[in-house]
């Protein structure tokens, strides 16, 4: 009986599959004590990047490379930065009650001008990422006096001043790079 040559690469390629993942499953069982937890298996922008304390709203180091959005959690700053790596603009921000975790992001949705989840009308909303169906974004109120927030209400608007918020909206198109660090 004679096998066909599709018969026989689909057999191989099966073969090849199964192979690939023991050997994935062998190694991975087999990391060293510790290694899984180690600072050099931590994602860059999940560590507490570099900073400049005699110049704080420098850039932080680890931050990435390329245009991209840098939004500093621990800082409550953001840094617009331009493909030769230089800071464009650099602004403080007021954080909702939802952070983002540390990672990388891309602009997914924007809208002109929309009512926030607190009741407040805010206008350049950027959004980047949904944290327990709470969606995270830059905005800017706009009025210029917003009362204090309901600490109940878990909102994930990044607010910054309308200057702010119109640099933002220039900057930051859908499929933008956002890099959150702490």
């Amino acid at each position: 009986m004679a096998v066909r040559s599709s018969t026989l690469v689909a057999g191989l390629t099966a073969a090849a599959v199964a192979t690939v993942g023991f050997l994935a499953y062998q190694a991975s069982a087999n990391v060293p004590p510790g290694l899984a937890a180690s600072e050099a298996a931590t994602p860059a922008a999940a560590r507490k990047a570099p900073r400049d304390r005699a110049h704080p709203a420098a850039l932080p180091g680890n931050s990435g490379t390329g245009r991209r959005v840098v939004y500093s959690l621990d800082d409550d700053r953001v840094w617009l930065v331009g493909m030769a790596g230089n800071v464009e603009r650099t602004f403080h921000v007021t954080p909702g009650r939802v952070d983002p975790p540390p990672g990388r992001y891309a602009v997914t949705s924007r809208s002109g001008r929309v009512t926030g989840t607190d009741g407040t009308p805010v206008e350049h909303v950027v959004r980047f990422a949904t944290v327990d169906d709470v969606v995270i974004g830059f905005s800017a109120a706009v009025k210029s006096f917003v009362p204090a927030p309901d600490a109940t209400v878990r909102t994930g608007g990044i607010r910054q001043t309308r200057p702010d918020g119109d640099a933002m909206w220039d900057f930051a198109t859908i499929g933008q790079r956002v890099v959150v660090i702490r």
